[in-house]
This record gives C-alpha cells, structure tokens and sequence, in this order.
C-alpha cells in the first residue's frame, strides 16, 4: 500500500503550469495580475452525506472538483487553481488512479491546475478549494437584486434529485430518463460560460446546489427583495414531465440540488441581450419570474396568478 507520499507524487502532482510553484512545497505560489480580482471558494464531500460508499470514483472526482467550479462560475469568474485535501479509510491504488482520472478529466477541460493540498487516513472525505479570477467590480454578487428585475435559470432542475430518488428506489424511470438523471447527478458540468458571459448583464446570481426554491431565496436574503416565480414557466427535461409521481417530481423541480445551473437576475431592459446569449452559447435560459418589493418570500404562482403551495425546503447538511 503506497505512503501519503507515494499517494501525492503519483497520483495528483503534474507540472505546474500557470503557477509559479504548484504540488510539492510547503505552499504553492501564484500569481495574480494587477488588473484582476481573486474568487476562492470550498467545498466538501462527505462519503454517506454526499456520496454513496460505492460510487464510481471517477465520477466522485469528477463531481468533487465541479461543484467548486460551479461557485466560480456563480460569481462569473474564470477557474485557476485548486488544492485537494482527501482524506481516505485507505490508500487504494486502483480507487485513487479513477478517481485522479475523473478530477483531471474536469479540470483539464476547465483550465484547472491543482497545486496542492493534503491526504490523511479517515472516513472518506473530499474537500476541494478553487480560486478563480475576474475583472474587479465585476463580480455576481447575490445582494445585487433589485424590484422589478427579471429572474431567469439556466437549463432545468430537478434532474439530479430524480435521478437520486431511482437510485434510492422511491421511483422507477425509463431507460433513457435514467441516463439522463443519472449523468445531471453524477457528473454535472458547471456553468462557466454563462457565468463569464454575464459579467455586466446580471445583477445578482447563484447556483443552484441546494434547490431552486432555496437557492433564490438565498438571493433575496442577500438583497432585501421579494419575488414572484412562475410555476408553469419552469423549464422542465422531459425526464421529469414524464415521471410517473407527479408529486415527487414537483419536489425535484422545486427543493432538489445538485443540478449546479445558474439563476441570475438582470434588468428588464436586457431581455434581447439575454435571449441572444442563449443563442451565442446554445444553453436554454428561461425567464421564470420576477423581483418584487416586500419580504425575501417567494411567491409560486400558476397562469392565472393564483398561488401554488411550494412544499419544497431544499437541502440543509444539518437536517437528519
């Protein structure tokens, strides 16, 4: 079984190359233009609260490494860097060439160079810190939501929480809609491009980790604003409409995570920009409601404007 040396210089140490000194001393050395600001963000994944003990690793390191690209992209800025901690119940080779394969896979496809971190023996653990850059001033802020200004999302939700809902055994899906769900959950692809692309179009964002409902009202938390999203115009795969439990599906649609799109606010003014943006990068962006002055409620409303009933809380780490 190799050391936490051998683990290191085998299977996570590449040559550096944008950093001035990457895996291998005591700290790594980076540096940062002048004319640009740092993002850093981290992220954990725990085996039995994010992951199940038998997931594909190379998925697993696909996804560890995703969901901090995602809070990149949230913020519009551009992946750099990472660093790894990895803590392990032990140094099995064959897991850790898969799951080295699956993070570099990503991070090759993002421009990310990991350039340190740290391994350890104990229950499986995946923490993961990435930095990224962007134009000062430029960032996409959640407390930039002002009345009166459109809320659109990136692609669909849900797909992940059903996807983890077949795989729990609470709903049977077809053959195709199980591919789909599954790959949303298992290797999501965070939304970096859009996220460049809205530096100075939107004037707040976040990804959606924890539910669309939830994740929204993180946004007008931060920004002292209400809003009203409509129900019928959420965009919805095809997996989803065509679930056989409706009910479950409204929750998936609603309170499920792990989808890792964007939902942004931008002023009504921009609504061409917008739909042209989804043309230039060929991703749906769907208008879905919009911000409303009052409490940092969400109000679900049908076609006609009557109130939908949410039932959706989305995820809390802290909830049993």
């Amino acid at each position: 079984m190799p050391s936490e040396f051998e683990v290191i210089a085998r299977f996570f140490t590449r040559p550096a190359r944008t950093a001035m000194l990457g895996v291998g001393d005591d700290s790594a050395l980076v540096r940062i233009p002048a004319d640009l600001a740092l993002a850093v963000t981290t992220d954990m994944m725990v085996e039995g609260t994010h992951f199940l003990p038998d997931c594909d690793p190379a998925k697993l390191g696909h996804k560890a490494l995703a969901v901090n690209v995602s809070d990149l992209a949230a913020m519009g800025a551009d992946p750099r860097w990472a660093t790894l901690s990895l803590v392990l119940p032990e140094a099995n080779e064959t897991w850790l060439e898969n799951f080295a394969r699956g993070l570099f896979d990503l991070a090759s496809r993002y421009g990310v160079e990991l350039i340190g971190g740290d391994t350890t023996r104990g229950p499986r653990t995946i923490s993961i810190t990435a930095l990224g850059t962007l134009p000062p001033g430029m960032a996409l802020r959640r407390d930039g939501a002002r009345v009166g200004e459109d809320i659109w999302a990136s692609g669909t939700t849900g797909d992940a929480a059903l996807g983890l809902a077949h795989q729990r055994g609470t709903v049977k899906l077809s053959d195709a809609a199980t591919r789909h769900c599954l790959a949303r959950l298992d290797t999501p692809l965070p939304r970096v491009e859009l996220g460049r692309r809205l530096r100075g179009l939107a004037s707040s964002a976040i990804d959606v980790s924890d539910g669309l409902l939830a994740d929204l009202g993180h946004i007008l938390e931060r920004s002292g604003v209400g809003a009203e999203v409509w129900f019928d115009k959420l965009p919805r795969s095809r997996a989803l409409t065509e679930c056989p439990d409706a009910t479950l599906a409204r929750e998936c649609l609603l309170g499920g995570g792990d989808d890792y799109e964007l939902l942004f606010t931008v002023p009504q003014e921009r609504r061409a920009a917008m739909l042209a943006l989804a043309t230039d990068i060929g991703l749906p962006l769907t208008r879905i409601g919009c911000i409303a002055a009052g409490d940092p409620i969400v109000k679900l409303l049908d076609d006609a404007g009557r109130p939908v009933a949410t039932g959706a809380g989305g995820f809390d780490h802290f909830r049993t």
